[in-house]
């Protein structure tokens, strides 16, 4: 039965020794027990993980607590795929103004208060940004997306796994944020995690948008309803191991 090999692979997965069994952002991440640094980390993520962690590796952190200047001297001449060494310090200068200004667990939660969706809280991360740093570029944008009108198109793969990182509380994830369901967190959809949950029959829809991830979470709800993401990190690696899923 599926059901009980997912929840086997959960118990053997959703590990301090399942996390460390490959290259993954979220080791950096818990070092810090920062939702700043975390959400940080989880949006460098794309990529090949082990060029996201080498990457992640050579920052320095402490960045978001400086004063800009420092920033821009701090950064010097990093970059990373579409950032440039330009977009990085000013990633950094905006981290800088949110950590200084906002409350990120607030900037997340009071739409999806409203509203029960937790698109709708980053969204409103995505607009605040675009406020307090006017900065643009393409390597910019792309590390932070862009706001839709309706229904995002986009997976929103990054900050899911942010929020997934944030709520949930076990041996992998940090559960540092308590205003938000389980229930309600969607999957992080990875191309690894997508391929797998096709071959399993757990996801019908091959295109890689919101829909899927819809009906992703949806599906997995049939397996623990509270907390559907638990099998996002075992369906990942799964898919990363090179598994077929058969």
């Amino acid at each position: 039965m599926l059901k009980t090999k997912l929840d086997a692979l959960v118990s053997e997965k959703n590990t301090e020794r399942g996390l460390k069994e490959f290259a993954d952002p979220l080791q950096v991440a818990k070092r810090f027990s920062d939702p700043y640094i975390a959400l940080m980390c989880a949006l460098f993520s794309y990529g090949s993980a082990k060029n996201i962690m080498k990457f992640l590796e050579s920052l320095d952190f402490t960045l978001i607590d400086k004063e800009e200047k420092k920033i821009i001297e701090g950064v010097k001449d990093l970059k990373y795929r579409f950032q440039t060494s330009g977009d990085i310090k000013q990633i950094f200068i905006t981290f800088a103004r949110l950590k200084k200004a906002y409350d990120l667990e607030e900037i997340f939660t009071k739409p999806y208060k409203k509203s029960g969706k937790l698109v709708d809280g980053i969204k409103n991360f995505i607009n605040l940004v675009y406020q307090i740093n006017n900065y643009t570029s393409k390597g910019y944008t792309h590390f932070f997306g862009t706001a839709w009108q309706n229904e995002p198109k986009s997976p929103l793969k990054r900050y899911n796994m942010f929020l997934r990182w944030m709520v949930r509380k076990d041996e992998l994830d940090m559960g540092l944020w308590k205003q938000i369901s389980t229930k309600d967190l969607l999957i992080p959809l990875d191309t690894h995690t997508q391929k797998m949950a096709l071959n399993l029959g757990l996801l019908k829809r091959k295109s890689y948008d919101f829909k899927a991830v819809l009906e992703l979470t949806q599906k997995l709800k049939e397996y623990d309803f509270n907390d559907p993401i638990k099998y996002d990190f075992a369906l990942y690696r799964l898919g990363q191991g090179g598994a077929s899923g058969a």
